[in-house]
């Protein structure tokens, strides 16, 4: 029984390599002109190049002959120097077309996986860490190009030169050829063994680095919290655990695969023992001259180096094969479910939701919510409390759609979310986050983006009203200050601020505050509360809320636990009837 899963399961991979080799082999066709070019190049440089050892046996036969004719000699020299001068020159051109040809995959892949990453539903990100993805990005895809732009190439050129060297190696002596029928097939059976038993071990390697970089990339965003709650120790020894599998699959990935390299390199050192032993008999006999037996000699080097290098490229191979099954993987990774067909397109959103009698559950374990019934009419605001993890924010992920519903339905406007098409749906939705996303560009460009073709007078005005246009004013350049990635240089109070700048601009009739005003202070709250009330005028607002001085001004404020409705009314309601809301209103203000 073992033995037959084993041979299914070599079965298997040997169906995904295939796979995976048409798939990388698709990249160099789609470029045949270019590829077409550079075999073109790699066969007339390797074929200039082989034609130097011949003519080197015939100089030295020159010389050999006795009464040495120099003229001869010097011909013979200064042919063999234009042939490779000119085999040096396709070389170089060759080179730059393989330049061209690697940068022009690479862009290519990336661009492919960006484009499948912005199709991901929201699930993927959420169950796979970001470091992980962008090492298949930069890492795993620049392995593959490697492999693509130069093994590929170097075992074409490997097999011109193996071909060329034995037929030329056929004409001088065919009776020499004997001794590679023991050395080429110990060289073959060696290689298809070892990498065989290579893959598994460069498969591994990809997997440990995409975890490493994962792990690094989560720390990193979180080191002020480390510092903060003096976990460095704690980081330093799972950093080093993590670091210690990586070193230790890319030791046995490495290992195993130096070991062939050295190996194929003895059984081809020991041919060119016998062809030497063999030679010297044949040339004592009269059967070969000094010349040709030297040229025969460099011909098995040319012969016997490229089955060398072909065992250590191979191993390359190896990893590149790794590396693009992990990126292939993202690239088969299923996009959204597609909109149905003839999907509702919201021409305009009036702002009228629903949710009625709504269950979902991230996964088949359980719920997270259960018979979630609300209503939220145009115009008016419905602020969601509750304890971490009852649900809060798992009804905005719905409403936009990251996720679908088990069961009940969820309606915009009257149209069950699920008829309509994504794109117009979100598109009446801006949403202020308590994880706030800035990029790097100037803060003029952080407050309009997405929001279309806006005015500096408008920018300005969004920022006056979320009160950090004095703080901008402040910055040397004001409004065309650059800002570093993820908003580095400014507290992240004002960044807030700056996000909520830029949901002023936005002219969606929903609005969806989730912990918007988490990084202020009390008295900016209050300003920015004061600011929202002209922004929340006529839009249906959505506020999530831990700090329940926020929510006094809804219309309705839902209080949620355990995924579950637990109270429904206004905060005044609410706050008079002993029950949950009253007890964790008091709790936040004694």
């Amino acid at each position: 029984m073992n033995n037959i899963n084993t041979s299914k399961r070599d079965g298997a991979s040997k169906t995904k390599r295939m796979g995976t080799v048409k798939r990388l082999a698709g990249y160099l066709l789609k470029r045949k002109w270019l590829m077409l070019c550079a075999l073109v190049m790699m066969l007339v440089a390797n074929l200039l190049a082989l034609i130097g050892p011949k003519i080197s046996g015939s100089a030295i036969d020159a010389i050999a002959e006795g009464a040495t004719d120099f003229d001869k000699v010097f011909f013979y020299c200064a042919l063999m120097a234009g042939f490779y001068i000119l085999s040096a020159a396709f070389s170089y051109v060759l080179s730059v077309l393989m330049i061209k040809l690697s940068q022009s995959i690479v862009k290519s892949m990336r661009r492919e996986v960006m484009d499948r990453l912005l199709t991901l539903p929201v699930s993927y990100f959420d169950n796979h860490p970001a470091g992980d993805i962008i090492s298949r990005i930069s890492y795993d895809i620049d392995t593959v190009n490697t492999s693509l732009s130069g093994d590929v190439l170097a075992i074409l050129a490997s097999f011109i030169t193996v071909v060329g060297s034995f037929v030329m190696m056929v004409s001088i002596s065919p009776v020499m050829l004997l001794v590679f029928l023991i050395t080429i097939p110990a060289s073959l059976l060696f290689t298809a063994y070892k990498t065989k038993k290579i893959q598994p071990y460069f498969r591994k390697r990809s997997g440990k680095l995409g975890e490493l970089n994962g792990y690094a990339e989560e720390m990193l965003s979180g080191h002020s919290s480390i510092k903060a709650g003096s976990r460095e120790e704690h980081v330093i020894d799972s950093f080093a655990k993590r670091n210690e599998n990586a070193v230790t699959a890319y030791y046995d990935a490495d290992y195993h695969g130096c070991i062939v390299g050295p190996s194929v390199n003895f059984i081809n050192n020991l041919s060119l023992a016998l062809i030497s032993i063999l030679g010297g008999f044949l040339f004592l006999g009269g059967g070969i001259t000094l010349g040709n037996l030297s040229s025969f000699v460099l011909y098995s080097r040319r012969f016997a180096g490229p089955i060398n290098e072909m065992a250590s490229v191979l191993t390359e191979l190896q990893s590149a094969m790794a590396a693009a099954e992990r990126v292939f993987r993202l690239l088969d990774e299923a996009p959204e479910t597609p909109d149905k067909p003839n999907a509702h397109v919201f021409d305009s959103v009036n702002g009228d939701i629903s949710f009625k009698n709504v269950d979902f559950g991230y996964n088949e374990k359980g719920l997270t919510l259960k018979d979630i019934t609300m209503h939220a009419a145009k115009g008016k605001t419905v602020a969601i409390v509750g304890p971490t993890g009852a649900g809060k924010t798992t009804i905005i992920n719905l409403l936009m759609r990251f996720y679908d519903i088990n069961s009940g339905a969820i309606e915009l406007d009257g149209v069950e979310t699920r008829d309509a098409a994504r794109d117009s749906l979100r598109s009446g939705f801006s949403m202020v986050l308590q994880d706030t996303w800035l990029f790097d560009g100037t803060v003029r460009e952080n407050i309009a983006y997405g929001n279309g073709e806006v005015t500096s007078e408008q920018v300005e005005q969004a920022a006056k009203a979320a009160h950090i246009h004095d703080y901008i004013m402040s910055l040397e350049k004001g409004y065309d200050t650059v800002l570093s990635d993820e908003g580095g240089g400014i507290s992240k109070g004002q960044q807030q601020l700056i996000t909520i700048a830029r949901a002023m601009l936005s002219d969606a009739s929903v609005l969806i505050l989730d912990e918007a005003t988490s990084n202020v202070d009390s008295r900016t709250e209050e300003l920015i509360q004061r600011a929202m009330l002209s922004l929340m005028k006529d839009k249906t607002c959505i506020i999530i809320a831990h700090r329940l001085s926020t929510v006094k001004n809804a219309d309705t404020v839902l209080v949620l636990k355990d995924g579950a409705i637990l109270q429904q009314g206004t905060h005044e309601t609410l706050v008079s009837t002993p029950g949950f809301y009253h007890d964790l209103y008091y709790a936040q203000f004694e």
